[in-house]
């Protein structure tokens, strides 16, 4: 029997790699068709306007092309993914209602181990549905709500849901909001009323176990004016020999002097398609913060961004991409300033080694009536070899000459001395480089609650040891 991890200081590859017996699990055939999209409204209950609406979500994902800029994604083969998983247990408010298989595998991760320490409600999705979710009385007793995509669709915010649904994030944008709007299931939906500050995180944690399959959640957040909070977005999977895909849809609406900061950890394992889409916008004297760790996928195409529609509203954008061996990450960031005086400040980093790929890009949109705009982008890349890459491909876009932008791009690499100088203080050649690049991606990682802070330092280390994915 393997020695019990706790959530911080134990933290290893392992519990992420546990595979789980799916033969209990209601499964669809694999594919993307008419019959298996209703067969999905079925099983959801959807009301009509939703049914209709994957369907059309479906024709246009059907009449639209692979995007073709980015990394090949030529080994995702849609006719042999899995659009929906339902594991064995519906959802539950109680931990020790969960199935004591899909528990144990939480329980490895830090659920509800995290939620016992540090988070004002969690929720805990397994393939395709929740399997668990809960928020502390407290929090729920200042009005705010947090639940399953499903029961807000259905309960007292339907028609606010109705109103809201992929507006941010049209299915005519791309190819994968299209897809993502046919087979969508599972996520959260988060409102926090006027005035109210959580002062603890909410958290999601998205467990993607069945081989071949896809996750497809959607996560809608409202937080209105005045308004304060924090949550939290965790995603893993184990490693299998072909393909899985995550196509997941983040949706979220910042009110007028309200501020919301959203923050991820993405374990995702190598055989990881992870082309997911996430869009703020923000209302007057509001203020949207971006807080991202990608660790893992196979392929990433990955750009949050941000609509800064109200006068003086402001984004922060802070994200760190790790690609190793068999890793292509396109990632970034993408703002469009539209109010006065809005602000945006943007600090990527990316890390490549053993012949990994990153490429970080970069949007600011300043529109003609965004007079006195400030935007500060920085983007610093770090190689550990000869034989990876890594690329900064910056996009401005100024109608305004009443604007203040700026880009800097820094590319280097460990230094033989530095490496040199620890080494002489009694640190390994390979401890000596993972403290480096620790070092490198402190400002991400000061950013986050401190367990997760020490859950992407414990991946980085693991990462420079070549023991991920």
């Amino acid at each position: 029997m393997s020695e019990e991890k706790t959530y911080v200081e134990d933290i290893n590859r392992t519990i992420y790699d546990v595979i789980d017996d799916d033969s209990d699990a209601f499964k669809l055939e694999e594919g993307l068709t008419e019959e298996i999209v209703s067969q999905i409204s079925d099983q959801k209950n959807d009301p009509e306007w939703m049914r209709k609406f994957r369907l059309e979500c479906l024709k246009l994902y059907n009449e639209s092309q692979h995007p073709n800029w980015g990394p090949s994604i030529e080994g995702l083969d849609m006719n042999r993914i899995y659009t929906y998983v339902r594991p064995n247990t519906k959802m539950q408010h109680t931990w020790e209602d969960v199935p004591e298989d899909i528990k144990n595998t939480f329980e490895r991760l830090g659920i509800p181990q995290a939620e016992r320490t540090s988070l004002a409600g969690v929720g805990a999705q397994y393939d395709s549905e929740l399997v668990y979710h809960n928020m502390q009385k407290e929090v729920e007793e200042q009005g705010v709500v947090y639940c399953d995509f499903e029961s807000a669709l259905k309960g007292e915010y339907a028609d606010l849901i109705h109103e809201k649904f992929m507006t941010l994030l049209p299915p005519t944008d791309h190819r994968y909001n299209a897809l993502h709007g046919a087979v969508w299931s599972g996520g959260s939906f988060v409102y926090v009323p006027k005035g109210v500050k959580v002062s603890v995180p909410l958290q999601s944690y998205f467990r993607l176990n069945a081989k071949g399959a896809g996750q497809f959640e959607h996560t809608l957040i409202i937080v209105e004016e005045g308004a304060d909070l924090h949550f939290i977005e965790g995603c893993s999977a184990p490693k299998y020999n072909v393909a899985n895909l995550h196509s997941g849809c983040v949706e979220l609406f910042v009110g007028k002097n309200a501020k919301l900061r959203y923050s991820t950890i993405e374990s995702w394992s190598k055989n990881m398609y992870n082309l997911n889409s996430k869009r703020a916008i923000v209302e007057e004297g509001g203020r949207m913060e971006w807080v991202s760790g990608s660790f893992g996928s196979h392929v990433s195409y990955l750009y949050p961004a941000t609509i800064l529609k109200g006068d003086n509203s402001t984004m922060e954008y802070t994200g760190i991409a790790f690609a190793g061996a068999g890793q292509d990450l396109d990632t970034g960031m993408k703002v469009i300033h539209l109010g006065k005086n809005t602000s945006s400040v943007v600090n990527t980093k990316s890390i490549s080694k053993d012949g990994g790929v990153n490429t970080t890009r970069t949007s600011v949109q300043v529109m003609p009536q965004a007079k006195g705009a400030k935007s500060v982008v920085s983007c610093e890349s770090l190689m550990i070899d000869n034989i990876s890459k890594s690329d900064t491909i910056p996009v401005m876009d100024i109608r305004t000459d009443d604007a203040d932008v700026g880009h800097e791009a820094t590319i280097g690499s460990i230094s033989d001395e530095a490496v040199f100088y620890m080494m002489s203080r009694g640190l390994s050649e390979a401890d000596a480089r993972a403290l480096i690049v620790s070092g490198f991606a402190d400002n991400v990682s000061r950013e986050l609650p401190m367990e997760y802070a020490a859950e992407m330092n414990n991946l980085i280390r693991l990462e420079m040891k070549g023991t991920i994915g």
